[in-house]
């Protein structure tokens, strides 16, 4: 069927139900996208029920225990995405027409920069400007990235590493805030001078499928070696005391090491030094919001006082 075709066969479409059959491709399931919203799963199936009648052709289709969207419905969400573009822009104006800088501003950050950044980064928000309103949730960066494109956040700050990241969706603006060196820190007990000691002990890496994983497990592949990896954790403290405790291997950032003040010696046998970037990522328009532009601020000055 030509996806095109529901077009001429419905009234006006109801923009929330669009905006909800959005969600389900963002999420993957009916039931992600119900527990996202905070809706019962028969709630959401109701609403996409009626927006098929409205459409008149299929907008889902089973696949196991799951569905999946058909092109028509691939062809209405993308609509759906203009429609909340255009809105983030008219919202984006709105807000940017008044300078004062109040309202909620709901920041998600991963979890070195939650330890490390936000904590005095809220702070100055709520000194410098005391009406707005600052919510915050701890986050994966490639959780953070979906949960803003379903505008259940405004600002996310989030990690990426060479070779690994995809290019930034059209839907996101991504502003730099910081390139931040990682080095390789070993036990002070290991007297490690060959790619065979490395070879033979144990390591601390973040998660199986995070893009810091990948970014590791491929530089220690380039220096000759598959690593032993023994521990995984996103806490990049956890990685720290490992190493400080004698078990284990890690990969660390300069910010890390820096604002905890340890005194460590990172290793000649990895002697490039690669950067991670920095990124404050929010919905494409809005960074003209005066809540967003204070917040960018904020962290920009954080980070050039903590240099």
């Amino acid at each position: 069927m030509d996806t095109r075709s529901w077009r001429g066969r419905c009234d006006v479409l109801d923009v929330r139900k669009m905006v909800l059959l959005r969600e389900v491709r963002l999420r993957g399931s009916i039931s992600a996208a119900a527990h996202s919203l905070s809706y019962s799963h028969s709630a959401v199936s109701q609403q996409l029920s009626a927006l098929e009648k409205q459409a008149g052709v299929p907008l889902l289709e089973k696949v196991g225990r799951g569905v999946r969207l058909t092109p028509a419905a691939e062809d209405l969400v993308a609509h759906a995405d203009e429609i909340v573009a255009i809105l983030e822009r008219a919202e984006s104006n709105l807000a940017a027409s008044d300078r004062s800088v109040r309202g909620v501003l709901r920041i998600a950050a991963f979890t070195t920069i939650s330890r490390l950044a936000v904590p005095p980064v809220i702070a100055r928000l709520h000194d410098e400007h005391p009406d707005l309103d600052v919510r915050y949730r701890q986050v994966e960066p490639e959780n953070g990235l979906q949960m803003l494109s379903a505008r259940r956040v405004d600002v996310v700050i989030a990690d990426s590493y060479p070779g690994t990241s995809e290019s930034v969706p059209s839907e996101f603006t991504a502003d730099l805030l910081l390139r931040d060196p990682i080095r390789v820190y070993l036990p002070v007990s290991v007297e490690a001078t060959s790619i065979d000691d490395l070879r033979r002990m144990r390591w601390v890496f973040e998660p199986s499928g995070s893009e810091a994983h990948a970014f590791t497990r491929r530089l220690c592949q380039q220096r000759g070696f598959d690593p032993d990896v023994a521990y995984e954790s996103p806490d990049l403290l956890f990685h720290l005391r490992l190493v400080q405790e004698g078990l284990a291997g890690a990969f660390l950032p300069d910010l890390l090491v820096r604002d905890l003040g340890v005194r460590l010696e990172s290793t000649p046998l990895f002697d490039v030094h690669n950067l991670r970037d920095i990124s404050l990522f929010c919905r494409a328009g809005a960074e003209r919001r005066p809540a967003i532009a204070a917040c960018r601020q904020a962290f920009v000055e954080q980070f050039d006082e903590g240099s």
